[in-house]
């Protein structure tokens, strides 16, 4: 399922949702300028390498920055055009009512504090994995966490394959982002037992950083007053 738009209107301008997506797409482009050797070398330095984290990597390698600051940078990049394509459309449906009921200050704060703690969960199932994590998805499933306590009844537009037609659908929030996260938990309980074709152990995706923004994404919202009133 693909999110095309909600219904949602907006009483600002969302200037950090568009800086964040702005930001995405111009790191995106400069690692389009890079050979495979360094984009490789650049995603060391720059992405969350779990074994590195936890100082347990086989060979150490000397990243030029500190490894913790990789829980912000890592956000910031992205392994291919349809991964940088989907976060960036998940962050622009959903991102701008929470940059609404927040601020413009508080909703970046949050959106930085999701990726973070969104890795740190990656982390704690896979401390010993040498796989770069990569991507905002943590970060926007944090804002997708706090949308679906703000506005649970929002009809969000979405693109819907049925067989060989494509077609469109109003589906309410609570559906689409709770059939989402469970999709995600699934996957990364799945992945526990032993190593897999899915996961960050086979080189894929960090379902528990997914699960785990979506539900700090919640916890952290309230906190920073999305559920307020008018």
């Amino acid at each position: 399922m693909v999110p095309l738009r909600d219904n949602n209107p907006t009483s600002i301008t969302p200037y950090v949702t568009y800086a964040l997506v702005g930001a995405n797409i111009f790191i995106f482009l400069y690692q389009a300028t890079l050979s495979p050797q360094e984009l490789q070398a650049f995603f060391n330095r720059a992405a969350v390498v779990p074994c590195q984290l936890s100082s347990t990597c086989p060979v150490p390698v000397d990243q030029g920055i500190p490894e913790w600051l990789t829980l912000i940078t890592s956000q910031f990049l992205h392994g291919g055009l349809l991964h940088l394509g989907g976060n960036m459309l998940f962050l622009w449906v959903f991102g701008n009512n929470i940059e609404d009921r927040l601020g413009h200050i508080k909703y970046l704060i949050f959106y930085l504090s999701c990726g973070v703690l969104a890795a740190l969960a990656q982390w704690f199932f896979s401390q010993n994995s040498t796989t770069p994590m990569v991507g905002a998805s943590g970060a926007i499933a944090g804002v997708m966490g706090a949308y679906i306590l703000r506005y649970p009844k929002a009809q969000v537009l979405t693109l819907v394959p049925i067989g060989f037609f494509i077609t469109t659908f109003r589906i309410p929030a609570y559906f689409f982002l709770g059939f989402w996260f469970v999709q995600q938990a699934f996957y990364g309980i799945a992945s526990l037992p032993a190593r897999t074709n899915i996961g960050m152990e086979g080189g894929g995706v960090a379902y528990w950083a997914h699960a785990g923004g979506f539900v700090f994404g919640a916890i952290l919202g309230p906190m920073l007053g999305l559920m307020r009133r008018d």
